[in-house]
């Protein structure tokens, strides 16, 4: 069975790949396929599907901050206060500035400045139900914006690796490959931070595209073992109530947080034997022969599929360092930002998180993605969203907008923002009776819920200050027309400016469209 047949056979779908009539092909300028090699083809196909594919984006650069866990829906953009008791939740609302809609009452500066943003109340996952409420899953069909699965995978496969699976680019591969920062730039054209190597999620690769196409992830964050959060405020859901601080050196310390107490960042690594980092540009001398001490190791064997890849993460991250030049701004240090600056941010993770990637896209980097994890709250869950989650989130996307706004930066930089899943409409416990290790009774929270969740979106190609779609009274069921990841994926590649008709190649030469979904109609300027 030949390496084309094989592929159709695990998963490809008809409408993912072009149809090119046999007469365009012997008309392609003026040629004849007589005498030409498949190699001469594939460039002319190429060429042939970049060629008047691209339309005028309004995004240069598109900010994706991924709430992990899966925000509820409830407790942020699509309250139901007139709903039962254990489908309202405890919290109350606060008015915004789109007549007749209201958020949590824990977002009140979101809500002020509803006029700059619009949100989609009805995403949704259509794959089945053993698919569309489980985190893996999720996070993979958001990720590649897809509604399936590779063909052979289950919600536990899909987070591991196996060798037979065609996996569908990330988004921020396709943005990548379609949309890439300009050469001059020298940055890679997807980062994300700031937490990345302990979140090695499915998703996140470059699939059929190859690993030319990788984003670039960074920790810039402290060490921290809390499972969510801004750190210094971080948290575990199954803290005790008895250490409300938990101070380091405590009696009652369940977890170590020493290391993020004082959460500023720090500059970037590469993980490379020699340690290398952006420090020492300062010895370029010495950076170099390290470089050609790589090359040749890898220049002595045949590299395998993964040395392939981990040279090409290299080869990304080394021309980051070598295009940095003495005296030029390092996108990573927030000292050179003004304290007036930082305290419009937050001084916590999260907001120092929004701050780089602000300085990112300012240097012209064209997809940045901001982790902001803690957000799967099945227990204890209303004393952590507004003593730890709401009010961070609050503070540090009020600050990106205002700040983008006085920058002239909104209207050419795509805000996208959600989770994987929303949450279920009723509140229940996790396990009934279950305690955590003090002894205390979890109170309850909300669980996986994938028929509906809502998406924030602001700045380039987005019509600010809009609400659309509309659940059911308990939140749980899109009543309006429903979004899948598919028209996501498809709003962020409309808005920078990728054509409908726009194709890549898998290895084997396979053409395949970018677009899978629509992009939302309703929301676009």
């Amino acid at each position: 069975m030949s390496n084309r047949h094989s592929i159709q056979s695990v998963g490809c779908r008809t409408e993912d790949h072009p149809r090119i009539g046999r007469r365009d092909l012997l008309q392609i300028g003026g040629m004849s396929l007589f005498g030409m090699g498949l190699g001469d083809l594939l460039r002319l196909e190429a060429h042939a599907a970049t060629t008047g594919s691209e339309s005028i984006g309004k995004a240069k650069s598109v900010v994706f901050i991924f709430q992990s866990g899966g925000p509820s829906q409830h407790e942020t953009f699509d309250p139901k206060p007139e709903a039962p008791d254990m489908i309202r939740g405890e919290y109350g609302v606060t008015r915004t500035r789109t007549p007749g809609e209201v958020f949590c009452e824990y977002l009140p500066k979101l809500a002020a400045r509803s006029d700059q943003f619009s949100v989609v109340r009805t995403m949704n996952h259509i794959a089945g139900r053993e698919f569309r409420n489980e985190h893996n899953s999720c996070v993979y069909m958001l990720h590649t914006g897809t509604t399936s699965l590779p063909i052979g995978d289950t919600n536990a496969s899909i987070a591991q690796p196996r060798v037979e699976r065609v996996s569908w680019p990330s988004i921020a591969s396709m943005v990548s490959y379609a949309a890439p920062t300009a050469a001059e730039v020298g940055l890679p054209s997807m980062i994300e931070l700031p937490r990345t190597s302990h979140m090695n999620y499915p998703g996140r690769s470059s699939g059929l595209l190859g690993p030319q196409y990788d984003r670039l992830g960074l920790d810039l964050a402290p060490v921290c073992g809390a499972e969510g959060g801004a750190c210094p405020d971080c948290f575990r859901h199954a803290d005790p109530n008895l250490d409300p601080e938990r101070l380091p050196g405590g009696k009652r310390q369940w977890w170590d947080n020493s290391s993020c107490r004082v959460p500023d960042f720090q500059m970037p690594k590469f993980g490379n034997p020699e340690g290398l980092n952006v420090s020492q540009l300062e010895n370029r001398a010495a950076l170099l022969q390290q470089l050609d001490n790589l090359r040749r190791n890898f220049d002595r064997h045949e590299r395998t599929a993964s040395e392939a890849a981990w040279d090409a993460h290299r080869q990304r991250a080394m021309r980051f360092i070598l295009s940095a030049r003495p005296g030029r701004k390092n996108p990573f240090d927030l000292s050179q930002e003004t304290d007036q600056t930082r305290d419009m941010y937050g001084r916590a993770e999260w907001g120092q998180a929004l701050l780089v990637a602000r300085r990112l896209v300012e240097a012209g980097v064209r997809m940045v993605q901001v982790n902001l994890r803690g957000w799967d709250t099945h227990q204890n869950a209303f004393r952590d969203l507004k003593g730890r989650l709401l009010p961070s989130l609050d503070q540090s996307l009020s600050g990106f907008l205002d700040d983008l706004s006085e920058r002239g930066l909104l209207d050419e930089t795509l805000i996208v923002m959600c989770g994987e899943m929303g949450r279920t409409p009723r509140i229940s416990p996790i396990t009934v009776g279950g305690k955590n290790v003090a002894g205390e009774v979890f109170t309850p929270g909300r669980h996986h819920w994938g028929d509906a969740f809502p998406c924030f979106f602001a700045g380039g190609g987005v019509q600010p200050g809009r609400i659309i779609g509309r659940t059911d009274a308990q939140g749980g069921l899109p009543l309006t027309d429903a979004y899948t990841p598919e028209d996501l994926a498809a709003t962020i590649f409309h808005c920078l400016g990728v054509g409908r008709d726009r194709e890549f190649h898998d290895s084997t030469g396979r053409p395949y469209r970018v677009y899978r979904g629509r992009p939302i109609q309703p929301l676009l300027a």
